[in-house]
């Protein structure tokens, strides 16, 4: 279920707001990072994830790692950062980001 532009455009305006929840470092994909990766988006539905990695190889294969290991769709790749965003059939609209800045 690819996302739409429509859709694409409504979470980078929301993600430009976000501080990294995860950050892959030098280490590459742990079985921890990829924990907190499942948590993150089980909460958050929409997270930002910082690649602390020197190539842009590395970074683009770590994310499309990323994005296959937890089956998130990517939003924006700038830089180091990517958006990352996998729905959740029921999102706590206290911790979903989605949910907390749609209205």
């Amino acid at each position: 279920m690819p996302l739409t532009q429509e859709q694409k455009k409504q979470y980078k305006s929301i993600g430009h707001h976000l501080k990294p929840v995860l950050i892959v470092a030098e280490n590459g994909l742990t079985e921890g990072v990829l924990a907190e990766l499942e948590r993150a988006l089980n909460d958050h539905e929409l997270i930002k994830v910082q690649l602390r990695l020197a190539e842009r190889e590395d970074r683009q294969n770590a994310i499309a790692e990323l994005c296959r290991a937890s089956k998130a769709e990517l939003v924006q790749t700038i830089g180091k950062m990517a958006l990352l965003y996998r729905k959740n059939p029921k999102p706590n609209r206290n911790l979903s980001n989605v949910s907390r800045y749609q209205g």
